[in-house]
């Protein structure tokens, strides 16, 4: 059985910023202390750090660790 793969138009941290600001517009039209909000902001919350590790990940200046003696 073949997979069907697809290429990304937009890098991952992008993506997540936008789940993110999606997911906040859409709590902003809920009542509030309501657990359908709550679920919300928390996948916003976590699209967040997500795409901040991404971001740390990616950076040119994230080095590997210096294993062996130096």
């Amino acid at each position: 059985m073949k997979r069907h793969r697809f290429k990304q138009d937009r890098a991952l941290g992008e993506r997540l910023i936008e789940e993110a600001r999606l997911a906040r517009e859409k709590s902003g039209q809920l009542p509030a202390g309501t657990a359908e909000r709550e679920e919300l902001l928390k996948k916003a919350r976590e699209a967040d750090i997500t795409a901040h590790i991404d971001e740390w990940l990616t950076s040119p200046g994230l080095q590997p660790p210096k294993w062996g003696a130096e």
